[in-house]
């Protein structure tokens, strides 16, 4: 949805939640609510994240939303 807005916002966007950071943080929020739905969730971007990574996506750069820290996709 930033990449609308341009390709500086949808970068910082999509590198938001495309970190490990927010993953962990919503595992471990889950852990201590004991709530099964918050920690499925983490577990969830935690495995899109590494599955991104997998295939060679990256982190976004605001050149372009083809430029990635691991190659040109």
């Amino acid at each position: 949805m930033g990449y609308l807005i341009n390709n500086k916002v949808g970068a910082i966007l999509y590198n938001l939640i495309h970190t490990y950071t927010l993953a962990i943080l919503v595992i471990i929020c889950g852990l201590l609510l004991s709530s099964q739905l918050v920690l499925a969730l983490g577990l969830i971007l935690s495995s899109h994240i590494g599955m991104d990574r997998m295939v060679g996506y990256g982190l976004k750069y605001p050149t372009n939303f083809k430029d990635t820290h691991l190659k040109r996709v």
